[in-house]
Formats: structure tokens, sequence, C-alpha cells
């Protein structure tokens, strides 16, 4: 009986050792992940880990100091260009390791091979969509350029030096929960960050929708409803600012032409909401008798941030500012002489063209009265847990038909059978751009950086310590025809491809204008009566744009904490204009005691969505209640067709302008509804449902509970985010902290002789959860505040005294 025992004991204990190391499809080895040697443990970090050392390392040409200051931002000084870049790569692995590489998986289509087969569609999208197609010919122009070449082979160098030196107890946290390894860094890894970031802020189109529209209503309706130019707006480049150029003569438009509808349902294009601000006040209107410069991107909010701090020395530059974890340079930043920002300019750089087959085989398409031939590209997607699948992707000139039969597609803008032509496939080096931007000196300089960049196209702005101001909506534009691209277009006819470029001198520009002032907030560059070529028919809402400029203009003597605090400006400008119409048509007497009660809260309403106010709330529910109303019937999507609401501003102008349209009258019902009816229903809806979700009105109500900020892990593990954040502001007001987006780094540049710089972003320099740098920015970025960034001038300056010294050595 003994030996019975004795050999059942070892047996479970075998057992259970097996089951511990053994991975069960996706779900890690739980016996690994809980070990002390090299499992989750291994990852703790205290406040105080760093130490004064010298590290030798395999590649460097000469010592680099890095000094860490206290929220561990490093200085790196180096004594040439490919050490500089080498130890970028190295010091940002060493923090962000797992996000460089996820979001390069996910860029390429490569997410399957870490979680499983639930990611199949998303990594058939990517492939389908030219991603890594568009970075390696990036990388093309990159790397015969010998300035980027160095950067991207130096900065490259770097993250293997880092990754090569990792064991599998210091892996971070995310590859021992997911179970897997980093591999090696490659050049073509940055090229594809650069176009995941494409994608997200330029990879949008309603050109499936918009035809879709005008086949069901006809030309009159759709110029009617979607018109090219808002009925309110504030143009980037100042009304009646004149050309210094002479414009080129402008592509006819085709007569007509045809469009396939296709079933499409998924959503999962990038997010409308996504936008930014930035503005830049001239010498005279500021204190310092210097230009500020302010800029604040509104992106998703993730831990780790999307951002990584750093300052880089060397004998031709001193610039500090954010980078994107996986690429060098600094992207948002200053140096001695000028400092930058950037918003995204939507412009209409993604269209769709049908194509004709010759046959079932689709080998062949027909396109200038020839048959041309379909170039096909096998793509092997391994799934973690599961076989690999073989996807094959047909390429014509225009770019990729994303989807070439009819299925279940990704995306819900998608149309099947159609290609994509978009900017981000073409030859581009965005690295060279802020390569001599992080070097610039004046204007001149930063004038020759922008010509480099091409996608996505992204609104610069400038200041420097000669008292320059200046902004330029900048990338490489197709030169279209009015509207072109507004409706898919015809893949068989060359007058609908793109007929050349818009010469870079002539993008839209304006250097110190007599306001004292320039800014942006991802609305119109120009206003199209007065600027020569067509960029897109829809831009940002301009409620961000006019609330900006309607402060700068009033603003004197602006200090450093006058642009922090407009940057935090909470004014609601959209509920200033159509609040009051709406309420003036509520029908009173058929409120409840609660609905009664949430009239008189709007109705006492200040117009800003400040944290505690409960009106906010009320808005903010009831407004999509009643968009849904008035345009479901008419636009809302169906299995077969995919339609869209008219905008938020022609909606807008409806409401005060034409309150008997009609488009009021739900079709679907045989009453004939009026705008008056419809504002109470849904207001009583949007009330109701208030009260259901949180109870009778009262400090449950508030706007920041409501919202519920909250930043998340980046892979959307739990327990690694911060939820449910008390802060104020929302989509289209200019602090636009939304509960899932909102200003991922905050900047404000004083510039003059002695320039310095303030900044915070929502979480922290490490990548590690284990790390007090994690999330440590989080709370100064939610009050609204800054930190002052040090600037350091050399080594021996006083505040890298008090820095922590790691000096990188020749091994």
């Amino acid at each position: 009986m003994k030996v019975i025992r004795a050999v059942l004991s070892v047996g479970l204990a075998l057992a259970l050792i097996i089951a511990l190391n053994t991975s069960l499809g996706v779900v890690p080895p739980i016996g690994k992940f809980l070990s002390p040697f090299v499992g989750f443990w291994q990852n703790a970090e205290t406040r105080d880990n760093l130490k004064a050392t010298e590290l030798p390392i395999t590649g460097l040409q000469a010592p680099v100091q890095i000094l860490y200051d206290e929220n561990r931002i490093p200085h790196i000084f180096a004594q040439n260009n490919y050490d500089i870049y080498f130890a970028q790569g190295y010091v940002t692995t060493k923090d962000r390791l797992w996000q460089m590489e996820f979001q390069t998986h996910a860029a390429a289509g490569r997410v399957s091979e870490i979680i499983g087969s639930k990611a199949i569609e998303f990594d058939r999208y990517q492939r389908r969509m030219g991603m890594v197609y568009g970075a390696q010919q990036s990388l093309k122009a990159m790397l015969a350029e010998p300035r980027s070449r160095q950067m991207l082979e130096a900065f490259t160098a770097g993250v293997n030096a880092y990754i090569e030196q990792l064991r599998p107890k210091n892996y971070p946290l995310e590859y021992k929960l997911l179970n897997y390894a980093p591999e090696p860094w490659t050049p073509l890894k940055c090229t594809l960050l650069l176009k995941l970031m494409a994608y997200d802020l330029s990879g949008r189109s309603d050109d499936l929708r918009m035809t879709n529209i005008l086949r069901k209503y006809g030309p009159e309706v759709t110029k009617n409803l979607f018109p090219d130019y808002p009925f309110r707006e504030d143009p980037i480049i100042p009304a009646n600012t004149p050309l210094d150029f002479k414009p080129l003569p402008i592509p006819s438009a085709p007569a007509s032409f045809t469009a396939q509808l296709a079933e499409i349902k998924r959503p999962q294009e990038p997010d409308p909401e996504l936008g930014s601000n930035n503005w830049a006040v001239s010498a005279e209107k500021s204190a310092t008798g210097y230009p500020i410069l302010a800029n604040d991107p509104h992106l998703e909010l993730n831990l780790p941030s999307i951002w990584y701090q750093v300052q880089l020395i060397t004998p031709d530059m001193n610039v500090y500012g954010v980078s994107l974890p996986g690429a060098p340079n600094v992207i948002i930043g200053f140096n001695e002489h000028i400092g930058w920002g950037v918003t995204n300019v939507d412009a209409d750089v993604m269209d769709w063209y049908q194509i004709k087959f010759k046959d079932k085989t689709q080998q062949q398409y027909w396109h200038a009265h020839q048959w041309k031939p379909v170039r096909k590209v096998i793509e092997e997607i391994k799934i973690k847990g599961a076989p690999t699948v073989f996807d094959t992707v047909s390429y014509t000139h225009h770019g990729p038909i994303v989807y070439d039969a009819a299925e279940k597609v990704f995306n819900h803008q998608t149309p099947v059978k159609h290609a994509m032509r978009w900017m981000a496939h073409d030859s581009s080096n965005e690295l060279l751009a802020f390569y001599l931007l992080n070097r610039a000196h004046n204007y001149n300089d930063y004038r020759q950086a922008l010509t480099y960049y091409s996608a996505p196209a992204q609104n610069f702005i400038y200041a420097d310590d000669a008292k320059n101001i200046a902004i330029w909506p900048n990338g490489k534009f197709p030169l279209k025809w009015p509207e072109q691209g507004k409706f898919i277009l015809d893949g068989t006819d060359p007058a609908y491809d793109w007929q050349g470029w818009i010469p870079q001198s002539h993008n839209p520009h304006v250097e110190n204008p007599a306001r004292g002032f320039v800014s942006s907030a991802n609305q119109f560059s120009a206003d199209p009566k007065q600027y020569p070529y067509y960029l897109n028919w829809q831009f940002a809402a301009a409620q961000r744009g006019i609330r900006i400029n309607q402060r700068l203009a009033e603003m004197q003597k602006v200090t450093v904490d006058s642009m922090r605090q407009l940057q935090n400006d909470n004014l609601n400008l959209q509920a200033q204009t159509i609040l009051p119409a709406l309420l003036t048509a509520v029908q009173k007497e058929k409120l409840s005691t609660t609905q009664q009660q949430a009239l008189a809260v709007l109705s006492s309403w200040n117009y800003f969505n400040d944290a505690p106010q409960i009106a906010p709330s009320i808005f903010q529910e009831w407004l999509p209640v009643l968009n849904k109303a008035i345009w479901d019937d008419e636009f809302g999507s169906t299995k077969n067709r995919e339609l869209r609401y008219p905008s938020a501003d022609r909606t807008m102008q409806l409401i005060l302008t034409e309150p008997q349209a009609r488009w009021f009258d739900n079709q679907n019902t045989p009453a004939k509804e009026t705008l008056g009816q419809l504002i109470t229903t849904t207001f009583q809806a949007a009330v109701d449902s208030l009260q259901q979700h949180y109870g009778s009105l009262g400090p449950k109500w508030q706007w920041a509970q409501v919202k519920s900020t909250d930043i998340l892990h980046m892979a959307k593990l739990p327990g690694f985010g911060k939820t449910d954040l008390i802060i104020g502001g929302g989509a289209g007001i200019v602090n636009a902290t939304g509960a899932r987006r909102g200003p991922s780094w905050r900047m404000v540049v004083a510039l003059g002789p002695e320039v310095q710089g303030y900044g915070v972003y929502p979480g922290g320099q490490s990548g590690n959860p284990g790390s007090f740098y994690y999330d440590n920015l989080i709370e100064t970025w939610r009050q609204g505040k800054l930190l002052k960034l040090p600037y350091l001038k050399t080594a021996s300056d006083p505040a890298a005294q008090q820095m922590v010294s790691i000096r990188l050595v020749k091994k």
C-alpha cells in the first residue's frame, strides 16, 4: 500500500508539473508565469531601481552618456549621429519593448501569432489593405537616402542590442502572460509603425456610403445634405490670406461614374473623433516678448502611453520632445531655436475604384482600353495554437483589392471588388523630415524639412526665437478635380486616376499673420472659395477651432499658464449654439417630474463640460438620441446597404434654420412627426435612460462619472489600466478628453534666448505595469497641470547633477 501511495504521489506531482508548464491553446503555462525565478515576480521594480553604472554595449562607435531625471526621462548625450539613434533605440526598448513589437505585429497583420485565431480577420484585413506593402515602399526610400538609412540602421542595432541581452526572466510582463518571446528588430518594423499611424489618421473613407446615398437620393439631396463646406467654419489659414504661388490647372471631372454595393457589417475603421489642437501666439501677444507654442494631439488613451519622452543631444542637435516608441527622432518638440507640433489634416488621400475583371478567374482587369494583369501576393498568416492560413491578395495599379469576393468584411467602409488607392502605399521618407526638424534653426529649415513629409498629412505649427510663427497643413496631396474621391471612382477609365500632385510649396500656409496667432483643430485647411485645390469635402467639426480662435483673439500678454488653461478649456460650443433652440421646443407639459428637473438643470447650464456638472451628461445623452431619431429612417445602414448620417453641422443648421424640413418626419410611421415632437420624445428617452443607469437625478449623474474616462492597457489586458478618472471635457471641446480618447501629450513651449518647455502625458515612461513609472504622470495630466521639462545643454548642467547617469561604452 505504501508503494502504491508513493507511486500515486509521484504521478500526481509529475502530472501537476507537466500541467503547470504546458500551454493550453493560447493560455500560457501557469507554472512558468508564477515561477519565482522567471515569472511575473521578476517584473516588480522599486521606484529607485536605477543606479549609476557603465554598460559595455556591442555596436557603439563612441561612449554615450544617458542622464535619467526624476520621471525617468532619458537625456542622451552622444558624440555622433549614429550613436544617438543607437542609444535612442536601446533606451526606448528598455522601457517599451512589448509595446513596440505588439504595435508592429498589429500593423503587419501578425496578431494571430500572439493571441490565436480570434485575430485572424483583423490580420487578413491588415494584409489585404497593403500595410506591409506600404511599409516596404517607404523603407526603400529611407534606405536610399544616407541620413535616414543611418538612422534606421543605428536605431535597429540599438533595439537589438537590448533584446540580445535579455533573458526570459527579464522579459516584459506581457510576453510572460501571453507566452511568447521577443524577436529581432528590423528597419521594416520602424516603417510599419509609421504606417499604423497613417492608417489611424488617414485611413477613414466614406466613399461607399456617399455612393449609396447618391444612388438612393440623387445629386440634389446629396448636395443639400452633404455640402462641401459647413455653414459655420473658421479655417486654419485665415480668410483672405493672399496666395504666394500661381496655381496649376485643375484636372477636369469626368461626366459620370458607376459603383457597386456590398454587404458590410463590422465597424473596425479609424475613429472619427481622433483629432488634435495646436496653436502659436506671436511675440506681440506674448508676455515674454517671444512666441509661445502649444500642442495636444488627441489619440486613444492607452497604457503604455503612445508617446515616449526623450532629449537627444549631439554636436549638431539638441532636441526635446516625444517620440513614437519604435521609431527614431522626436516627433513633437523643440530645440534651442524652434518649436513645432502637429494635428491631423483629414485630407482625402484614400479612394476606392470599381474594378472590371475579364472573367471569374480575376487574373486581368480592364483599364485604359486594355486588359491588364492582376498581381497576386500570397500571405502566410501564422496562428498560435492552430494551422497556418494562406490568403491571396490581388493588386492593381491603383492598389490592393481589399476584398475580391463577396464575404463578411472586417471594415464597414470597404466595398467588395474595389481597389484601394492610398497615399500611404507610396514611397516616402517621413524620417528625414523629422531628422531635419529636430535640427532646424529657422523658418527656412522648417520649410525644407516639410518637403520630405508625405503621410499622414499634418498641420505643422511652428514658432522660433527670431519671433516668427507659421502653420503649414502639409503632406503629399493628389491633384484632384473637386469632389474626386467623395464617391467611388470608375477603375476602368484613366480620367479617374490621380493625375499628379499639388506642389508642396502650394500647400495651404501662412506666416506671421496680422491677427497675431496661428492655430488648427482639424477643421478645413482653407476656404475653398479662396484656395484653388481640392483637399477634401469634409473635415472635423469647427467647434474646437472656433473656440480656440475666439480665445486667442481676445488674449493679450499671453503666458505659458494661459496656454495651459486654454488646453483645458471645457466650453461646449455646440451646446451653446443649439441648446437654446432645443429647450424652447420641448413640450414641458408632457414631462415627468425627473424630466422637468433635468430640463431645469439644462436651462441653467453655463455650457461648460466640467467634471462635477450634471447638464453635460443630459445634453450628451440627448443629442445622439435626437440625431438618430432624425436620420435613422432615411440614412440608417441596413444589411445590404451601408449609409451615413448628415454631419452634425448640417443637422444643427436644419434645426436652427429649417425647422419644417421633411427629414424630421419618420418615414416608418403613418403619422407625420414634427421637429418639436422629436425634440420632446428624445429628451424624455435620454432622461429615462440616465435614470435607469444612474438612479434619481443626483451626484451619480455628474459628467465625469457618466463619461467615465478610462486609460486601458493597449492589449485591453484587465487590471493593467486606470479607470473612471474624474475629468471634464469631451468630444468637440478644446479639452477633448472623452471616454477612451483625449490629449495624449500636452505641450507648451516658450521660445526665446533660453527656451523652456512644459508637458505631460497620461501615463509614464515605463511600459512595465510593475513599475512606479508606468502611470506616475496620470494624476498630473488629470488635473490639467504641466511639468517643467528639464532641457539640458551639457551633461554638467546644474539640473544634471540630480540625475542618474548611465554610461554606454563600446564592448
